[in-house]
């Protein structure tokens, strides 16, 4: 049995992972499924055990540290192992800096909590269980941890914190036979920008990018998971995403045009 850990389960990318998890591996899978809204991780759950997994719902809010503890001891108490943690946990923001005010800018930290935090915490939890079935760790990071995305500060900063992190932790690993998989999606049919946060960290209720080129939930999580089964280092999605890592180093100019491209004209400095 394989037993995988899944933040942000509840839906999109982390919720169709599970599925494709189910489907491949039918009883052989156990996957214990993460996120805050119970009522949605039961339904991903139910949809996953009809297709022969066993399966582990554990509400959880990766923002706070005990929750991720809790969340590889529950997962040790029934499954005895951990082979995979894929810490997709998220939240995303579209502001441009100038437009927070000093009094909302505490949203900046609770996006880091959730973002890299909950990444760090879950994954120390679960490193001496992965170090002991020579396991995966997955982060699902973003094209805007390649590249600083204008209108998002706050995301960006996560993830390229998170990049940072994984990146070193992959080296640390090496002997111990963990690999380590960064994800780097660009634009992807979720709602995970409609849910992000504006200004004044409330629900923007809509996305700042244009989307006519985006990614299906259902390819991005084949794409993630066949990493993590090749044991890849990276995961960069798309071909403007793979091109625009090292035309950064070249053209930065270039880079920063194509990005203010990706957004739509209300949401763009003036």
């Amino acid at each position: 049995m394989n037993t995988t850990i899944i933040t942000g389960a509840s839906d999109g990318i982390g919720a169709e992972m599970a599925r494709q998890l189910a489907r491949q591996h039918g009883a052989k899978a156990a996957l214990v499924l993460a996120a805050r809204n119970a009522e949605l991780l039961n339904t991903v759950a139910l949809q996953c055990t009809a297709l022969g997994a066993q399966v582990l719902v554990v509400p959880t809010d990766v923002s706070v540290e005990a929750q991720c503890r809790h969340l590889v001891e529950q997962t040790v108490e029934r499954f005895g192992r951990v082979d995979a943690l894929v810490n997709n946990a998220g939240i995303s923001a579209q502001a441009l800096f100038s437009d927070v005010k000093a009094e909302d800018l505490g949203w900046y930290e609770q996006l880091m909590r959730i973002n890299l935090w909950g990444s760090v915490w879950c994954t120390h939890a679960a490193l001496p269980h992965l170090k002991a079935s020579q396991g995966h760790i997955v982060a699902v990071s973003s094209l805007a941890g390649l590249v600083g995305v204008p209108g998002r500060t706050a995301y960006s900063a996560s993830k390229f914190a998170m990049a940072g992190f994984f990146e070193a932790l992959r080296t640390e690993l090496r002997g111990a036979g963990v690999s380590v998989t960064t994800a780097y999606p660009g634009v992807v049919l979720t709602n995970i920008r409609s849910r992000g946060l504006n200004a004044t960290g409330q629900a923007a209720g809509s996305s700042g990018l244009k989307e006519d080129d985006a990614m299906t939930v259902e390819e991005c999580a084949r794409l993630i998971l066949d990493g993590m089964a090749s044991r890849q280092r990276e995961v960069v999605m798309t071909t403007k995403g793979k091109l625009g890592r090292f035309v950064k180093l070249l053209l930065p100019g270039l880079v920063e045009k194509m990005a203010l491209a990706a957004l739509k004209d209300h949401v763009k400095p003036q």
